[in-house]
């Protein structure tokens, strides 16, 4: 099994982005376009921006959880 992180881009604004966690990547860019969650419903509709696929569930929840954070919104804009 794979387990995605992925950050996707508002198409409307883009400037905002959302970082999650998903094992299936299609659906759930799909979720975020149709109903999405609080924050994302605001900014649809979205489009990937970067996608890193891991084939290990901790490794993968550490590095969103990374990305979540201040340091790593920095590595992302930086990098991404």
């Amino acid at each position: 099994m794979y387990y995605h992180v992925y950050i996707i881009q508002s198409i409307s604004f883009p400037s905002e982005t959302y970082i999650g966690f998903t094992t299936d990547i299609k659906k759930r860019l799909k979720k975020h376009n149709e109903s999405g969650t609080n924050y994302t419903s605001k900014f649809k509709p979205w489009k990937f921006k970067n996608i890193i696929t891991f084939t290990d569930k901790a490794k993968a929840l550490a590095f969103e959880k990374y990305l979540k954070s201040h340091s790593g919104r920095a590595f992302a804009k930086k990098h991404f």
